[in-house]
This record gives structure tokens, C-alpha cells and sequence, in this order.
């Protein structure tokens, strides 16, 4: 039975990460039958053992993988836990690397996006004795907690600010994968633009995959020669390839922007070509979930889903950089409106 959680948790957990620096990604790598596998070098100080696999896009994508597993690496530090991640290198993988954490004994489980969920859903029923949760799919389990997102929401507000900042009045979109997740990012940030600026002209295009940077260097070198100056890519791994097409045209005096998703971007791409980013609070999902294990308040066959008005999705910080006050201010009060209803993004 599907059962509600309270929005009020995370909402509190994401006030407390502000005021808390996450771990850096210092974990080791090595490669094993089915991935590569990382560990945090702090010393526990209890029995609480959480993990993590990664899907194909790998730990180190920038994107929400890393973020998962920093927010691991922060609650080792803050609590004394035990984390690991194993990073799957294709599909096949996934059954094998989450099993192996059932087989090693984790208090919990974690699958990072969309592309773990048959797998996920297979081990979790083969074991009803552990526990599971997801990113980005709804499995419908006793022992499963997902985490949902609208992304639709977060991206509908980059897609203003990319309205509103286009000299060329082109705009581009990269997705990673031609996915129902993906395609939420795709329609709100092309429902912001067309709110923003109807005569805005918006192209998008989509990779094979995750880990694909060169097909999202191609991608994005497309788009700039037809003419688009902002891209904004929801591509994992996949876009930083964007980022390093967006780079080399900098340093060639074109004027062109990337628009970051999940994390802030522009700390690893830097703001001279980061326009803004697309903000998912995955952390704060990875550490209220975990909490609950460490609690002992897990109880599974949860389906939550945040957006805006649990400051789940959003715009990052470091926007005012590059974008004007006026421009911010519209935002807000876009995110005012759906945030009271009076905005229905959609997202599909």
C-alpha cells in the first residue's frame, strides 16, 4: 500500500544541510565482476551500514550520483556510519551490485536513478528482510522508500531565466536518455521558456546514455551552430561533454551559456560559462531516508514525490552571478504562482 511521507521532514533535513558542508569525494575506486567500488576511509562508530549503486553514469558524473554519494560521505562523517558504493558499468550490473550489498549485510540499500528499478524491484522482493530505496522510480514494496521529483517544476524556472537571457532567441535542451524522467526536465524548461519569451524558437536533442560525453559535446555543438547561445542539459555524465563544448567556444570569444542540472555546476565548470542550474535535492533525500535507518524509523512501501514547495527542486544560488534581479525576481514570482497553483507546469 502506497502510504504518504511527510514533506515537513525533508523540508527541515534541507535547512540543516545548509548549514552543513558535505564530505569530498575521497573515496577509493577498484574494479570488481560487477563495477567498480568505492569505500569512505573514516572509521565507523556504530553497526549501521548503508550503500549505494550508481547507475552507468558513474559516481564521478557530476551530477546526481556524485551528489548521493557525498551525501553518504556527510553522514559518515556526522554520524559514524559505514558507506560504500558500487559503480555499475552497464546494466548488467545492477542486479549483481545490489545484491551484493544484501549478501554483505547493509542496513539499507540504495539504487540511484530510474535505470536500477527492474533490478531493484527484483532483489527487494527476493529479500523482504532488507531494506531498499530509490531515486527517481516507484516501486511499490513494503520494504522500498522511493523518492520522486518534479523536475518539470525546477526546470520550468531555468527555462524563464534562459527566456529571458537569449540574445539569439534559439534554445537548446540535452538529455541524457529518451526517458518519462528525462522528458519532465525537457517539457517544464520548455513551458518556462515559452512563458517568458512565446517567440524564443527551442530545439532538443538526446543521447544514448549516461556516460556518453562525447555524444554530449556533438550535441551541444549542434545546437550552438544552429544558433542557440543557452543549453540546457539533463544528461548526467553525458554533460559535461556540453560544459566542454560550451568552454572551448568561450575561449574562442563566443558568447554561449550552459545551464547546469542537479548540483550547482558552475563550482566545477565555473560561472563564465555557467548560466545558471537546475538544483534537485537528492542529498536531502539520500540523508532523510538514511536517518530514518540509523532511527529506526524505516518502514518501507513509502512513494514520495517533492517539488517546489518542499524546496526539493529549485535554482541555484550562485544565479545572481550571471543573472540580472529583474530576471530573479520574475522567477519568484513564477515560483510563487505554482507554488500556490495558480501554475500548473506540466510534465509531458
Amino acid at each position: 500500500m502506497k502510504k504518504a511521507v511527510k514533506f515537513s521532514i525533508f523540508m527541515l533535513l534541507a535547512f540543516s544541510l545548509v548549514l552543513a558542508a558535505c564530505g569530498n569525494n575521497n573515496s577509493g575506486g577498484g574494479t570488481a565482476a560487477t563495477g567498480s567500488e568505492g569505500e569512505a576511509g573514516t572509521a565507523a562508530k556504530s553497526d549501521i551500514k548503508i550503500a549505494m549503486v550508481t547507475d552507468t553514469g558513474g559516481v564521478n558524473d557530476k551530477s546526481f550520483n556524485q551528489t548521493s554519494w557525498e551525501a553518504l560521505q556527510a553522514l559518515e562523517k556526522e554520524q559514524g556510519i559505514t558507506v560504500k558504493y558500487l559503480q555499475s558499468k552497464s546494466e548488467a550490473d545492477y542486479q549483481p551490485n545490489l545484491n551484493q550489498f544484501v549478501k554483505d549485510g547493509y542496513n539499507l540499500t540504495w539504487g540511484i536513478g530510474f535505470a536500477l528499478e527492474s533490478a531493484l524491484k527484483d532483489i527487494a522482493g527476493q529479500n523482504p528482510d532488507s531494506n531498499f530505496a530509490i531515486i527517481d522510480a516507484a516501486v511499490d514494496a513494503p520494504n522500498v522508500e522511493s523518492v520522486l521529483f518534479s523536475e518539470n517544476e525546477g526546470a520550468f524556472l531555468v527555462g524563464v531565466v534562459a527566456g529571458k537571457m537569449t540574445k539569439t532567441n534559439k534554445i537548446g535542451f540535452v538529455g541524457g536518455m529518451d526517458s518519462p524522467t528525462i522528458k519532465k526536465f525537457e517539457v517544464g524548461f520548455k513551458a518556462g521558456i515559452e512563458a517568458s519569451n512565446p517567440e524564443a524558437q527551442f530545439t532538443s536533442v538526446y543521447a544514448s546514455g549516461f556516460d556518453k560525453p562525447d555524444e554530449g559535446k556533438s550535441a551541444a555543438a549542434t545546437l550552438y551552430n544552429d544558433g542557440a547561445d543557452i543549453v540546457f542539459q539533463a544528461a548526467g555524465g553525458t554533460g559535461t561533454g556540453v560544459f566542454n563544448e560550451a568552454l572551448d567556444r568561450k575561449n574562442q570569444g563566443q558568447e554561449v551559456w550552459v545551464i547546469g542540472v542537479d548540483k550547482d555546476q558552475s563550482i566545477e565548470f565555473g560561472t563564465e560559462v555557467t548560466l545558471t542550474s537546475m538544483i534537485k535535492r537528492v542529498d536531502v533525500a539520500m540523508k532523510t531516508v538514511s536517518q530514518q535507518v540509523i532511527d529506526g524509523t524505516f518502514k518501507g512501501g513509502t512513494i514520495t514525490t517533492l517539488g517546489l514547495k518542499d524546496d526539493g527542486v529549485g535554482i541555484a544560488d550562485t544565479s545572481s552571478v550571471n543573472v540580472p534581479q529583474e530576471v530573479l525576481d520574475e522567477v519568484q514570482s513564477y515560483k510563487e504562482k505554482i507554488v500556490n497553483g495558480e501554475i500548473k507546469v506540466p510534465a509531458e
